[in-house]
């Protein structure tokens, strides 16, 4: 009785061996990598629960932490400003690949420092996983990488990817369903920072951030009053904080206007269970604060 039971035992340890190891740069990619991977591909989240893809920088601890990753998946689109150096570090031990390379962008403003009148640049928006349309796309983009990590896993990829596509779809219909509660003209999104610029493109809002693309400034006071112009303007129903980043200035804002401070909504990722757990909290809570 014993061959049968060892066997039975390495079986299943070679039947969950998985032939893939991947490093993940930004939370969600960590569920996408494991959405398409399965049982045949190991995350590793650089990024820990509550972590900020703004400020992270990978240290050794972490590089000992994905020893033998063959990927490290990273967002792309100027997010990782580190990757020409980790890319050195690593040499030809790991491929870095920017999921979010190829898809298309939008730009967002930033302020600058150091001026004595108003200066805004634009740059491109790395938030591209508001987008549930551009999560599809990067759910191939996935497949597609490990397929060629993975050969022989290819079909595995391929399926999964197939049926977390389906589960996408299915999430943008529900929120096209729930968006159109909200009265056209009151499509206006108020948060802390523009992070949101691709769900309101897809979904027909009108984005507007007290921070631009920098969490970290505030906005001076020329730009504060364009700011409380625009919101009386429209008469903006809520102002949405973030889990990740409440800056105090959104409670000075609601103070001085009235205006309600909406659920705070999850911007990077790093608070939410899944992908589609965060939409679906972002949505609800949009939808609660500007349909009545």
């Amino acid at each position: 009785m014993r061959f049968p039971i060892l066997s039975l035992i390495l079986s299943l340890a070679s039947a969950s061996a998985a032939e893939l190891k991947v490093a993940t740069l930004h939370p969600l990619l960590g569920d996408l990598a494991r959405q398409v991977g399965g049982e045949r591909v190991e995350v590793i989240d650089l990024i820990g629960k509550n972590g900020d893809p703004h400020h992270f920088e990978p240290v050794q601890a972490d590089l000992q932490k994905a020893a033998d990753a063959k990927l490290y998946l990273a967002s792309g689109m100027g997010l990782e400003s580190y990757l020409t150096l980790l890319r050195g570090i690593l040499g030809e031990k790991a491929q870095v690949v920017e999921i979010g390379k190829d898809l298309p962008s939008i730009e967002g403003e930033c302020d600058h420092e150091g001026h004595d009148h108003e200066h805004h640049d634009h740059e491109i928006d790395p938030h591209w996983w508001h987008s549930i349309d551009l999560f599809r796309r990067a759910t191939t983009i996935t497949a597609e990488t490990f397929t060629k990590a993975d050969p022989a896993g290819a079909e595995n990829y391929s399926k999964n990817a197939a049926s977390y596509r389906a589960k996408l779809d299915e999430l943008e219909r529900w929120t096209r369903k729930e968006v159109a509660r909200i009265p056209k003209a009151k499509r206006h999104l108020a948060t802390a920072h523009a992070a949101f610029g691709y769900f309101c493109k897809d979904f027909g809002f009108e984005p507007l951030a007290v921070q631009g693309l920098n969490r970290e400034r505030m906005p001076d006071p020329k730009k504060l009053a364009a700011i409380l112009a625009e919101l009386k303007e429209h008469q903006v129903a809520a102002i949405f904080p973030e889990k990740e980043s409440n800056p105090k200035i959104l409670q000075a804002l609601t103070g001085d206007t009235g205006i309600k401070l909406g659920e705070a909504l999850i911007a990077d990722g790093s608070t939410a269970e899944s992908y589609e757990a965060m939409v679906r909290h972002n949505v609800s809570a949009i939808t609660a604060g500007l349909s009545k």
